[in-house]
């Protein structure tokens, strides 16, 4: 349960809370193809084999073990190593993840996200916490948050609780005074009970709890927080 009384501030996920993440990266791989196609068509065409890009990515994801917080470095180096197999100019690496990045900010936001953020930011300092590498202002949702914390620029990523009180601090209030919202049973709710926090689990499809640990508050919708913070 939480405590609404002591609650001073909340910090809210991005993906997959506010906005669903798997149409958006479909979009903007789309996008991004598309770039390649016209630019490096050779990488295009590697892209285009099944398994290729997930080679690459996996072969660099075990080169970078202390790196895998930062999701563009990831995707740019992918890029870049894609071009150099296929044989084309690898400094369209930078302008085609340009235009990937773009893309990947593009988001249809769920139903009642606008909602939700409207009614929280009116009482309370809301800081984003993501592992993900959406910017809230080029979403178009800035002006809703006091901060926004990323795994790419603090440097580690979610469950570590010292992201999380980095977000508490920026808030300007303890770690017990904050209420975190998200949707993962693990980087969310775990890591903001390990940081100190009250958590929320957005559950919008109604999984159940899959830790032994007692079940947090699960709600289907950002609009059933409305009940517990009565104007």
């Amino acid at each position: 349960m939480i405590h609404p009384a002591s609650i001073q501030a909340i910090t809210l996920d991005l993906d997959d809370t506010l906005w669903p993440i798997a149409p958006t990266m479909v979009r903007a791989e789309a996008v991004l193809q598309h770039y390649l196609r016209e630019h490096a068509p050779a990488t295009a065409v590697l892209c285009g084999q099944q398994g290729a890009l997930l080679r690459i990515r996996q072969q660099l994801q075990r080169e970078w073990q202390d790196r895998l917080h930062d999701l563009s470095a990831l995707r740019r180096e992918s890029i870049r190593r894609a071009m150099l197999e296929a044989g084309d100019d690898p400094s369209l690496a930078e302008p085609a993840f340009e235009v990937f990045f773009a893309a990947r900010q593009q988001v249809d936001l769920f139903e009642d996200a606008l909602e939700a953020l409207r009614f929280l930011a009116a009482r309370f300092p809301l800081v984003a916490l993501s592992n993900g590498n959406a910017d809230v202002h080029r979403v178009g949702l800035g002006e809703f948050f006091k901060d926004a914390i990323s795994a790419q620029t603090f440097g580690v990523a979610k469950p570590d609780p010292r992201i999380f009180h980095e977000a508490a601090a920026r808030a300007g209030v303890p770690a017990h005074a904050v209420l975190h919202i998200g949707d993962d049973p693990h980087l969310d709710v775990q890591g903001a009970r390990a940081a100190g926090m009250q958590c929320v689990w957005l559950n919008r499809d109604g999984h159940d709890w899959p830790h032994d640990s007692a079940p947090p508050l699960s709600l289907a919708s950002l609009r059933d927080l409305f009940d517990h913070f009565p104007a």
